[in-house]
């Protein structure tokens, strides 16, 4: 059976995710990256620590595909992590300048890959097994998901902007 190979343009999509967020939550005040247009819902601030805490676990993975032989990747409970570790004292400057640091970081490395490395895979514990190309792909979709809610909750908060994900 014959993969196709990993498009790296998908490298260039993650990393520029990396500047994202501090844009996206520009000239929000406290109450509005805490606020709750949507009941039921997380706030921007949630969104944007739940983004890092994502990127995070996402390098970790990464490079265990890169260094291990189809090492075991645990899934974690998000919406426990949010209830749970103190989000809401979260320093939203120190949070976009770490997504930043961990998406260069974790781009430098992908970049430095031969090809064959996006086919290496790790097993998900719920989701099976996963290539690291399939990883990247992942997170720029996760990315793009989120920050589609949160450009929502900007909105509905009467400050919109517009900024494109990747």
């Amino acid at each position: 059976m014959t993969t196709a190979a990993f498009d790296r343009t998908w490298l260039d999509r993650y990393e520029a995710g990396a500047e994202l967020l501090a844009p996206a939550i520009a000239g929000l005040s406290c109450a509005e990256l805490d606020a709750h247009p949507v009941p039921g819902t997380w706030s921007v601030r949630q969104i944007v620590v739940h983004l890092l805490e994502s990127d995070l676990a996402a390098m970790h993975r990464m490079r265990r595909i890169i260094a291990e032989d189809k090492p075991l990747l645990i899934a974690y409970d998000e919406t426990r992590m949010a209830e749970t570790c103190f989000y809401e004292q979260e320093d939203m400057a120190r949070v976009c300048r770490m997504f930043a640091d961990v998406r260069h970081m974790t781009a430098a490395v992908l970049r430095r890959l031969p090809d064959s490395a996006f086919t290496r895979a790790g097993v998900h514990n719920q989701n099976g097994l996963v290539t690291l190309g399939r990883l990247v792909e992942m997170y720029v979709g996760h990315l793009a998901h989120h920050m589609k809610f949160l450009l929502d909750k900007r909105r509905m908060l009467g400050k919109p902007i517009d900024l494109k994900a990747p």
